[in-house]
């Protein structure tokens, strides 16, 4: 059960971060999220004259169901739940380490960036936070490339195999760029974290689901990051998804990312595309999703200089 909740929680959080305002749940999953609810906190407090809950009524096929709160939903509408999460978690200890000053050695860019690898792969902050058996993680791809994309932090697959973006949502990503039409090899992909956020899981046990990053892991991070960005000197950033938003411009620069999506800021003295984590389309697979983020993904050609053909030019649009 408590894999279940956090995988719920995680993917909550994951539809915040995309955009999402609200969900809409059955009426038999409220009344099981209820049941849990009561039950857990039953389990920690338990008052000397308890006093019995008020019945919940069944439905006829045996369902539990909710009373209406203030309104009766009609018998053929099923009843909507807003739920609403931070976007971005507080900082959870004030003994977090400082920031790490790096300062890369002189030489082409391959030495710069094997340089940097090492001091990531060899920060006891960043070692600290990594499972037995799993990889820090370092972006990937071209160091020459003109185009930069920055996610937030690393998930399963990519703590396994030490690599950025090789989910389904890395997937995803490749297949955008190659709608751009360029190849993954042509691009550098990163995260502002170099480790999976960790979340509390049994001795032997196994994390399931993940969690945004806090503001102290994105600032702890965020230098390694820019210190890739010097390295790979970029014309274009494409920053993908809220909490890489606001782990590159701060927590307090915008409410939800319909408010900046689609706009160009400037970080490290880069232009910087706003747009949805691939992981947006994956859980709100329709056209309209699509054509927002390859809407902004046209801005990014237009101003890279990319050839744009009629047929890219209409991907998405409804029919």
């Amino acid at each position: 059960m408590r894999a279940s909740l956090n995988a719920l929680t995680d993917e909550l959080k994951r539809l915040k971060a995309s955009g999402v305002k609200s969900v809409v749940v059955s009426e038999e999953g409220l009344a099981q999220l209820h049941k849990v609810v009561s039950a857990r906190a039953q389990a920690k407090v338990l008052p000397a004259n308890p006093t019995p809950e008020p019945v919940v009524p069944k439905s006829a096929s045996g369902a539990q169901k909710l009373p209406p709160k203030n309104e009766t939903a009609s018998n053929n509408q099923t009843p909507q739940a807003k739920i609403t999460v931070k976007p971005l978690a507080p900082a959870r200890s004030s003994n977090f380490p400082p920031p790490p000053k790096v300062t890369l050695p002189a030489g082409d860019k391959q030495t710069r960036w094997d340089a940097l690898f090492q001091m990531v792969i060899n920060d006891p902050v960043c070692k600290a936070h990594v499972r037995p058996g799993k990889k820090l993680v370092l972006g990937i791809g071209n160091l020459n490339a003109r185009i930069f994309f920055c996610g937030e932090a690393p998930g399963a697959e990519e703590e396994e195999q030490g690599e950025p973006f090789v989910g389904p949502a890395g997937q995803l990503l490749t297949r955008m760029i190659l709608g751009m039409g360029l190849k993954r090899s042509d691009v550098y992909i990163g995260n502002i974290m170099n480790w999976r956020p960790e979340m509390p899981v049994p001795p032997g046990g196994v994390q399931h689901g993940n969690r945004p990053p806090d503001a102290e892991e994105l600032a702890y991070c965020l230098p390694y990051l820019k210190a890739q960005i010097d390295v790979v000197n970029p014309e274009i950033i494409v920053a993908l998804g809220s909490t890489a938003v606001q782990g590159l411009f701060g927590a307090g620069s915008f409410k939800t990312l319909g408010e900046v999506r689609s706009q160009w800021k400037l970080f490290a003295e880069k232009p910087v595309m706003v747009t949805y984590h691939p992981s947006y389309i994956l859980r709100n697979p329709t056209n309209r999703s699509k054509r927002a983020i390859w809407e902004d993904l046209l801005k990014v050609m237009e101003r890279a200089s990319l050839p744009i053909t009629d047929k890219q030019q209409n991907f998405f649009l409804e029919k």
